[in-house]
């Protein structure tokens, strides 16, 4: 890592020409060539802008009052075009959908190699390569579109891999992967890290990213930096939590336990931490007898020898479970392993090749759509393919409006929803002025506003932070306990399997390979890798104390359910 100064803030100030209050507030910040740096804040904070300030969006495409400086590479970005700016900064969105501008991943993926007018032959192999370091080269002929989220995203990162830019910004390039492939992520973002890249991760998986060193995390809050310091400083603090983000698994659990952080040098990294001093405290936290598992006896669904296909191509072989009223599950599974088309499947969007599914004893295929989504409803993993209005509260009124219910019953359920979503301040804001984690609070809110039976969510915390994701999350919960809703969350987050449900069905290559509760699928080493999945933290913690997995996890569970 060099000294040299690449990115400069200094007494730097914004305020979006639609708003009065500035988004950024006094920014001192400089950023050396080389260094790697994580930015992390609850939604809101000033992290996206940051990001837009440094590739150029701000000014040149959203305007506003800037006071202070701001360079780039040695270019003021109040005189520097975008253009210029596009030279040294390779950006990675986080709505996938919106950097894609070719028919093709191949084509999308050689999009910057086209005009660095490279020759074909040249280009091919280039392209080829780039697309194997993120395991989509099988996949150069298909539409970015019709892929699933996290693919999507694995082709952006493949797009940026030959940019010549000195700096790569990454924000929430973790949002849409599963497990196993976010940690194959930043193991990328870290191998072009060591080519000399100074790199900018925005992230709320703050524990995802810990797989690999940082140089420095930097913490923002409403508009300004917090904290700018190392990640053992930051995790041995009370930060994290004062900010309202997620701590580790690992340190929730020694939380838990009454285990001060000070007994360890370095919170960093769980494999390097001595727990010899505290294994009397970590064992003393797992209960001698097993929680029961919850007794669920109306069947809603039923699903029997389902096979589906794509155009002729398997994508669901022979499935079979059953969910119960007032269940909580998640599907889990690597991406592309079925889950989404499942759960469209559930809700009659697509219809069976083979075998029946049954609600409440009815075969769907005798029921309509509409008659489906009276029982069922389902938030999409992307906002963008569900909103259809304007304004914020009108998204959350529209599918109230035809349902039979009086203006003042329609203006209640819209107030709640709007609220437990942390909406209902933008609730006259027009959509398009909202970041890509509010549009899927507005979907979350627009669907919970119907109060349906059982509930599909499509990776409904992807960029949420931790505030938000507890509150829609604790939410659900509540509805889950207080009406017995039942709910189906098709997740890559391992956290939110952990913490908000009793039962994982997991898939793999169209497969549905087991059907458990959550902690005996975590401590399930064979399932985790055949799946795509990533232990978690709790994992190697029980492990590293000589403690049963499965009760450890459990007893975290239980722990977490009553803090």
């Amino acid at each position: 890592m060099s000294h040299e100064p690449l990115i400069v803030f200094d007494h730097f100030s914004f305020r979006y020409a639609s708003q009065q209050v500035e988004t950024l507030k006094n920014i001192h910040l400089t950023i050396h060539k080389g260094e790697k740096v994580l930015i992390i804040g609850q939604s809101g904070s000033g992290k996206s802008t940051l990001v837009h300030c440094i590739n150029g969006l701000i000014p040149n495409s959203f305007k506003g009052e800037i006071s202070g400086s701001c360079t780039v590479a040695g270019m003021d970005i109040n005189r520097a075009s975008i253009f210029s700016l596009s030279k040294q900064v390779g950006t990675v969105l986080q709505d996938s959908d919106a950097q894609f501008v070719a028919l093709s991943v191949g084509e999308d993926v050689a999009f910057a190699l086209e005009n660095q007018a490279i020759e074909r032959k040249e280009m091919i192999p280039l392209v080829k390569k780039a697309t194997d370091k993120v395991g989509m080269s099988d996949f150069l002929m298909q539409v970015p579109y019709t892929l699933s989220g996290g693919q999507k995203q694995k082709v952006s990162l493949a797009g940026v891999l030959h940019e010549n830019v000195s700096i790569l910004l990454f924000d929430e390039p973790l949002a849409s992967l599963d497990p196993y492939s976010g940690m194959q992520a930043i193991e990328l973002i870290d191998s072009i890290h060591q080519e000399d890249r100074t790199v900018i991760i925005v992230e709320h998986r703050l524990e995802d990213v810990m797989h690999r060193d940082i140089d420095r995390v930097i913490v923002m809050h409403e508009g300004e930096i917090v904290y700018d310091g190392g990640l053992n400083a930051l995790l041995k603090a009370n930060i994290l939590v004062q900010y309202g983000l997620r701590e580790p698994l690992y340190l929730q659990a020694l939380n838990y336990a009454k285990i001060p952080f000070s007994k360890f040098k370095d919170v960093t990294k769980i494999q390097k931490m001595n727990f010899k001093n505290v294994q009397t405290e970590l064992k003393t936290f797992v209960p001698k007898q097993m929680h029961k598992p919850i007794d669920h006896s109306e069947v809603l669904l039923k699903v029997k020898n389902v096979s589906f296909a794509y155009d002729e191509k398997p994508v669901l072989k022979d499935i079979n479970f059953t969910v119960c009223r007032g269940e909580r599950l998640a599907f889990v599974g690597k991406n592309g392993a079925g889950k989404s088309t499942m759960a469209k499947l559930l809700c009659a969007f697509v219809r069976p090749k083979t075998g029946s599914i049954a609600l409440s004893d009815t075969d769907i295929k005798v029921l309509t759509i509409k008659e489906v989504g009276q029982r069922i409803g389902y938030v999409m993993q992307n906002p963008n393919h569900m909103i259809v209005k304007h304004l914020i509260k009108d998204e959350v009124r529209f599918a109230l409006e035809n349902q039979s219910l009086s203006i003042e019953q329609i203006d209640e359920r819209v107030e709640d929803a709007l609220k437990i979503c942390g909406l209902h301040s933008m609730r006259n804001w027009p959509v398009s002025a909202v970041s890509y984690g509010q549009r899927k609070r507005i979907t979350v809110a627009a669907i919970l506003a119907l109060k349906p039976d059982i509930l599909i969510l499509d990776e409904p915390t992807a960029g949420q932070d931790y505030a938000h994701y507890s509150e829609i999350m604790d939410f659900l919960d509540q509805l889950n306990k207080d009406h017995g809703i039942t709910f189906i969350f098709i997740t890559h987050d391992m956290h939110l399997a952990i913490e908000y449900t009793d039962r994982a069905l997991v898939f793999a290559d169209g497969e549905l390979i087991a059907d458990d509760e959550i902690q005996a699928i975590m401590a399930n080493q064979a399932i985790i890798e055949k799946a795509n999945l990533k232990q978690t933290s709790l994992y190697y913690l029980a492990q590293a104390c000589d403690l049963n997995v499965e009760s450890f996890i459990r007893s975290f569970i239980e722990q977490r359910s009553q803090s």
